[in-house]
């Protein structure tokens, strides 16, 4: 087993439906297992209205989304990767629901997302977004969750 890459972790939950459901102990080690270096990183849980303003306010789209990376650090070569990764609860128990996948299940799986955004990974393309899947599909059937593409519609994809 590869050594683990170091990690300095906050969670926050000012949303805290989810911080019963969703423990700190498991979102550290599905981050881990997403860390290809040393990383820094915030995981906020937040309600509709903040994840609504959020991406109105920095991504142009007026409306809550699933999850939200900020990357402070992808294009600095050698740097430790630096992010804020944000979830919506509403947005992820919705979806959850809608696609038949635990919250857990769901949450590990935009975390592992979000992870990969802040290490520079994306999606804007085809082959990108092949990418980026195999990777989640990979590393998520390692923390024994199954693919979350399975059985999710383009319509219910990441992004």
């Amino acid at each position: 087993m590869p050594p683990k890459n170091k990690l300095s972790l906050s969670v926050q939950y000012p949303d805290p439906r989810l911080k019963t459901v969703v423990a700190r102990a498991a979102i550290r080690r599905w981050v881990q297992s997403a860390l290809f270096a040393p990383a820094e990183l915030t995981i906020r849980f937040v309600d509709a209205v903040e994840g609504q303003a959020l991406n109105r306010d920095y991504r142009g789209k007026d409306y809550a989304t699933n999850v939200l990376t900020f990357a402070y650090t992808e294009d600095q070569k050698g740097e430790i990767t630096q992010a804020d990764i944000v979830l919506c609860t509403d947005v992820l128990e919705r979806e959850a629901a809608e696609q038949g996948k635990t919250v857990v299940g769901h949450a590990a799986h935009l975390i592992v997302h979000g992870v990969l955004h802040a290490q520079g990974y994306d999606h804007e393309n085809d082959e990108e977004a092949a990418e980026m899947e195999q990777i989640e599909i990979e590393l998520l059937a390692a923390l024994d969750f199954p693919n979350p593409y399975a059985t999710a519609s383009k319509a219910n994809r990441i992004g």
